[in-house]
Protein backbone atom coordinates (compact mmCIF):
# COMPACT_ATOMS: atom_id res chain seq x y z
CA UNK A 1 0.00 0.00 0.00
CA UNK A 2 2.99 2.10 0.41
CA UNK A 3 3.49 2.31 -3.06
CA UNK A 4 0.36 3.54 -3.72
CA UNK A 5 -0.15 6.24 -1.50
CA UNK A 6 3.91 7.28 -3.18
CA UNK A 7 1.75 7.28 -6.70
CA UNK A 8 -1.07 9.08 -4.92
CA UNK A 9 1.41 12.14 -3.86
CA UNK A 10 3.01 11.98 -7.22
CA UNK A 11 -0.01 12.75 -8.60
CA UNK A 12 -1.01 15.77 -6.24
CA UNK A 13 2.24 16.90 -6.78
CA UNK A 14 2.03 16.69 -10.74
CA UNK A 15 -1.12 18.85 -10.97
CA UNK A 16 0.17 21.09 -8.56
CA UNK A 17 2.88 21.78 -10.76
CA UNK A 18 0.35 23.67 -13.50
CA UNK A 19 -0.12 26.81 -11.49
CA UNK A 20 -1.36 28.45 -14.41
CA UNK A 21 -3.51 26.48 -16.06
CA UNK A 22 -4.92 26.14 -11.96
CA UNK A 23 -5.62 29.68 -11.73
CA UNK A 24 -7.63 30.34 -14.91
CA UNK A 25 -9.62 26.99 -14.05
CA UNK A 26 -10.70 28.85 -10.42
CA UNK A 27 -11.17 32.13 -12.49
CA UNK A 28 -13.37 29.67 -15.19
CA UNK A 29 -15.14 27.54 -12.36
CA UNK A 30 -16.22 31.52 -10.22
CA UNK A 31 -17.28 33.06 -13.50
CA UNK A 32 -19.54 29.93 -14.79
CA UNK A 33 -20.37 29.60 -10.79
CA UNK A 34 -21.65 32.95 -11.30
CA UNK A 35 -23.98 32.86 -14.37
CA UNK A 36 -25.46 29.64 -12.93
CA UNK A 37 -25.93 31.23 -9.49
CA UNK A 38 -28.42 33.86 -11.03
CA UNK A 39 -29.85 31.40 -13.50
CA UNK A 40 -31.07 29.48 -10.13
CA UNK A 41 -32.16 32.80 -8.70
CA UNK A 42 -34.33 33.53 -11.88
CA UNK A 43 -35.69 29.65 -10.71
CA UNK A 44 -36.17 29.58 -7.76
CA UNK A 45 -37.55 32.96 -7.54
CA UNK A 46 -40.73 31.30 -9.48
CA UNK A 47 -40.99 28.39 -7.47
CA UNK A 48 -38.96 28.50 -3.98
CA UNK A 49 -39.01 24.94 -3.14
CA UNK A 50 -38.36 23.65 -6.66
CA UNK A 51 -36.82 20.17 -6.55
CA UNK A 52 -36.83 20.36 -2.28
CA UNK A 53 -34.63 22.82 -2.45
CA UNK A 54 -35.12 26.18 -0.98
CA UNK A 55 -33.11 29.09 -2.74
CA UNK A 56 -30.22 29.11 -0.28
CA UNK A 57 -29.73 24.94 -1.09
CA UNK A 58 -30.36 25.51 -4.82
CA UNK A 59 -27.01 28.13 -5.07
CA UNK A 60 -24.76 26.07 -2.77
CA UNK A 61 -25.23 23.25 -5.23
CA UNK A 62 -24.16 25.39 -7.96
CA UNK A 63 -20.94 26.16 -5.87
CA UNK A 64 -20.58 22.83 -4.81
CA UNK A 65 -20.77 21.48 -8.82
CA UNK A 66 -18.16 23.91 -9.58
CA UNK A 67 -15.66 22.89 -6.72
CA UNK A 68 -16.46 19.28 -7.68
CA UNK A 69 -16.56 19.68 -10.96
CA UNK A 70 -12.85 18.28 -11.88
CA UNK A 71 -12.59 16.95 -8.69
CA UNK A 72 -14.99 14.19 -9.56
CA UNK A 73 -13.80 14.82 -13.65
CA UNK A 74 -17.21 15.10 -14.39
CA UNK A 75 -15.80 15.94 -17.74
CA UNK A 76 -12.79 14.02 -17.85
CA UNK A 77 -9.47 15.22 -18.55
CA UNK A 78 -7.77 12.81 -16.00
CA UNK A 79 -5.88 9.74 -16.17
CA UNK A 80 -8.05 8.29 -19.02
CA UNK A 81 -6.21 10.27 -21.74
CA UNK A 82 -2.97 8.85 -20.96
CA UNK A 83 -4.08 5.71 -20.63
CA UNK A 84 -5.91 5.70 -24.01
CA UNK A 85 -3.24 7.45 -25.95
CA UNK A 86 -0.46 4.54 -24.02
CA UNK A 87 -3.16 1.70 -25.43
CA UNK A 88 -3.23 3.57 -29.12
CA UNK A 89 0.46 3.13 -29.00
CA UNK A 90 1.66 0.19 -27.12
CA UNK A 91 3.49 1.53 -24.15
CA UNK A 92 0.52 -0.13 -21.98
CA UNK A 93 2.67 -3.83 -22.36
CA UNK A 94 5.41 -1.88 -20.48
CA UNK A 95 2.83 -0.48 -17.96
CA UNK A 96 1.41 -4.56 -17.77
CA UNK A 97 5.28 -5.64 -16.92
CA UNK A 98 5.47 -3.55 -13.97
CA UNK A 99 5.15 -5.55 -10.63
CA UNK A 100 2.02 -3.44 -9.48
CA UNK A 101 -1.97 -3.75 -10.27
CA UNK A 102 -2.82 -1.52 -13.33
CA UNK A 103 -5.76 -0.79 -11.84
CA UNK A 104 -4.62 0.16 -8.79
CA UNK A 105 -2.01 2.24 -10.13
CA UNK A 106 -3.64 4.36 -11.51
CA UNK A 107 -6.40 4.84 -9.18
CA UNK A 108 -3.91 6.35 -7.02
CA UNK A 109 -2.64 8.39 -9.42
CA UNK A 110 -6.42 9.57 -9.68
CA UNK A 111 -6.60 10.12 -6.21
CA UNK A 112 -3.85 12.24 -5.71
CA UNK A 113 -5.51 14.31 -8.88
CA UNK A 114 -8.52 14.47 -7.48
CA UNK A 115 -7.35 15.89 -3.66
CA UNK A 116 -5.44 18.72 -5.58
CA UNK A 117 -8.38 19.91 -7.52
CA UNK A 118 -11.12 19.75 -4.53
CA UNK A 119 -7.95 21.73 -2.89
CA UNK A 120 -6.71 24.04 -5.45
CA UNK A 121 -9.56 24.34 -8.06
CA UNK A 122 -12.37 23.73 -5.32
CA UNK A 123 -12.32 25.82 -2.00
CA UNK A 124 -11.42 29.44 -4.09
CA UNK A 125 -15.08 29.27 -6.04
CA UNK A 126 -17.16 28.25 -2.67
CA UNK A 127 -15.32 30.45 -0.91
CA UNK A 128 -16.52 33.52 -3.53
CA UNK A 129 -20.01 32.20 -4.01
CA UNK A 130 -19.61 31.95 0.21
CA UNK A 131 -18.93 35.62 0.40
CA UNK A 132 -21.19 36.83 -2.49
CA UNK A 133 -24.32 34.48 -1.78
CA UNK A 134 -26.39 33.41 0.91
CA UNK A 135 -25.46 29.51 0.79
CA UNK A 136 -26.35 27.05 3.17
CA UNK A 137 -23.33 26.21 5.24
CA UNK A 138 -23.12 23.20 7.73
CA UNK A 139 -22.39 24.18 11.24
CA UNK A 140 -21.20 20.87 12.55
CA UNK A 141 -17.79 19.10 11.65
CA UNK A 142 -18.98 15.93 10.89
CA UNK A 143 -21.43 17.06 8.33
CA UNK A 144 -17.96 18.69 6.75
CA UNK A 145 -16.56 15.12 7.21
CA UNK A 146 -19.62 13.23 6.30
CA UNK A 147 -19.53 15.37 2.96
CA UNK A 148 -15.84 14.66 2.22
CA UNK A 149 -16.43 10.75 2.59
CA UNK A 150 -19.29 11.08 0.39
CA UNK A 151 -16.80 12.98 -2.30
CA UNK A 152 -14.34 10.20 -2.15
CA UNK A 153 -16.85 7.44 -3.47
CA UNK A 154 -17.56 9.76 -6.07
CA UNK A 155 -14.11 10.33 -6.83
CA UNK A 156 -13.96 6.08 -6.68
CA UNK A 157 -17.09 5.76 -9.09
CA UNK A 158 -15.79 7.89 -11.52
CA UNK A 159 -12.99 6.62 -12.15
CA UNK A 160 -14.14 3.06 -12.11
CA UNK A 161 -16.17 4.94 -15.32
CA UNK A 162 -13.19 6.19 -16.86
CA UNK A 163 -11.37 3.76 -16.77
CA UNK A 164 -13.64 1.21 -18.31
CA UNK A 165 -13.61 4.21 -21.31
CA UNK A 166 -10.02 4.16 -21.40
CA UNK A 167 -10.00 0.34 -21.79
CA UNK A 168 -12.39 0.35 -25.20
CA UNK A 169 -9.31 1.70 -26.52
CA UNK A 170 -8.08 -1.73 -26.86
CA UNK A 171 -11.01 -2.47 -29.01
CA UNK A 172 -11.72 1.20 -30.85
CA UNK A 173 -7.98 2.29 -31.01
CA UNK A 174 -9.05 5.62 -30.38
CA UNK A 175 -11.27 5.95 -26.91
CA UNK A 176 -11.56 9.49 -28.21
CA UNK A 177 -15.18 8.75 -29.30
CA UNK A 178 -16.16 6.83 -25.87
CA UNK A 179 -14.61 9.95 -23.55
CA UNK A 180 -16.66 12.15 -25.16
CA UNK A 181 -20.03 10.20 -25.09
CA UNK A 182 -19.03 9.72 -21.34
CA UNK A 183 -18.12 13.09 -19.86
CA UNK A 184 -21.57 14.33 -21.97
CA UNK A 185 -23.35 11.25 -20.17
CA UNK A 186 -21.48 12.83 -16.84
CA UNK A 187 -22.67 16.53 -17.25
CA UNK A 188 -26.34 15.21 -17.79
CA UNK A 189 -26.48 12.38 -15.00
CA UNK A 190 -24.20 13.85 -12.54
CA UNK A 191 -26.92 16.66 -12.03
CA UNK A 192 -24.08 19.26 -12.97
CA UNK A 193 -26.42 20.98 -15.13
CA UNK A 194 -29.51 20.92 -13.03
CA UNK A 195 -30.20 18.48 -9.68
CA UNK A 196 -31.66 15.36 -10.49
CA UNK A 197 -34.82 15.90 -7.95
CA UNK A 198 -35.82 18.11 -11.27
CA UNK A 199 -36.21 15.39 -13.56
CA UNK A 200 -39.45 14.23 -13.92
CA UNK A 201 -40.85 10.79 -13.93
CA UNK A 202 -39.29 7.65 -15.17
CA UNK A 203 -36.20 9.74 -16.49
CA UNK A 204 -36.01 11.20 -12.78
CA UNK A 205 -35.65 7.87 -11.63
CA UNK A 206 -33.55 6.46 -13.83
CA UNK A 207 -30.76 9.16 -13.61
CA UNK A 208 -30.99 9.02 -9.42
CA UNK A 209 -29.83 5.22 -9.92
CA UNK A 210 -26.95 5.64 -12.60
CA UNK A 211 -23.62 5.94 -11.08
CA UNK A 212 -23.01 9.55 -12.13
CA UNK A 213 -25.29 10.50 -9.38
CA UNK A 214 -22.52 9.35 -7.42
CA UNK A 215 -20.33 12.36 -8.56
CA UNK A 216 -22.30 15.21 -7.22
CA UNK A 217 -26.01 14.77 -6.64
CA UNK A 218 -25.33 12.41 -3.35
CA UNK A 219 -22.24 14.30 -2.11
CA UNK A 220 -24.46 17.94 -2.24
CA UNK A 221 -27.32 15.89 -0.45
CA UNK A 222 -25.21 14.67 2.25
CA UNK A 223 -23.54 18.15 2.31
CA UNK A 224 -27.04 19.94 2.49
CA UNK A 225 -27.92 17.56 5.51
CA UNK A 226 -31.05 15.69 3.08
CA UNK A 227 -28.96 12.65 4.03
CA UNK A 228 -28.59 11.48 7.57
CA UNK A 229 -28.86 8.62 9.60
CA UNK A 230 -30.06 5.76 7.95
CA UNK A 231 -30.43 7.51 4.90
CA UNK A 232 -26.51 8.73 5.14
CA UNK A 233 -26.01 5.21 5.00
CA UNK A 234 -28.02 4.54 1.93
CA UNK A 235 -26.09 7.55 0.22
CA UNK A 236 -22.87 5.59 0.99
CA UNK A 237 -23.98 2.00 0.69
CA UNK A 238 -25.34 3.27 -3.31
CA UNK A 239 -22.08 4.76 -4.62
CA UNK A 240 -19.58 2.18 -2.67
CA UNK A 241 -22.09 -0.68 -4.25
CA UNK A 242 -21.53 1.29 -7.69
CA UNK A 243 -17.71 1.41 -6.56
CA UNK A 244 -17.19 -1.85 -6.29
CA UNK A 245 -19.27 -3.04 -9.10
CA UNK A 246 -17.18 -0.96 -11.51
CA UNK A 247 -13.98 -1.66 -9.81
CA UNK A 248 -14.40 -5.17 -11.00
CA UNK A 249 -16.19 -4.76 -14.49
CA UNK A 250 -12.85 -2.79 -15.03
CA UNK A 251 -11.03 -5.62 -13.59
CA UNK A 252 -12.98 -8.28 -15.93
CA UNK A 253 -12.38 -6.12 -18.85
CA UNK A 254 -8.63 -5.67 -17.72
CA UNK A 255 -8.10 -9.39 -17.87
CA UNK A 256 -9.57 -9.72 -21.22
CA UNK A 257 -7.50 -6.73 -22.77
CA UNK A 258 -4.64 -8.12 -21.26
CA UNK A 259 -5.25 -11.83 -23.21
CA UNK A 260 -6.01 -9.38 -26.42
CA UNK A 261 -2.23 -7.94 -25.90
CA UNK A 262 -0.94 -11.00 -25.49
CA UNK A 263 -2.28 -12.19 -28.32
CA UNK A 264 -1.42 -9.48 -30.34
CA UNK A 265 1.78 -9.80 -29.79
CA UNK A 266 1.86 -6.13 -28.71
Amino acid sequence: MRLYAVVAAGGFRRHATYRTATAAGVFTNTVFGFILAYTYTALWDERPQLGGYDMSEALTYVWLGQALLMTCAMMGGGFEDELIERIRTGDVAVDLYRPVDLQLWWLAGDLGRAAFHLLGRGIVPLLVGALAFDLALPSEPLSWLAFLVSVTLGVVVSFAIRYLVALSAFWLLDGAGAAQMAWLAGMFFSGMLLPLTLFPGVLGEVARALPWSSLLQVPVDVFLGKRTGWGLVEAYGFQAGWAVALLLVGRAVQSVATRRVVVQGG
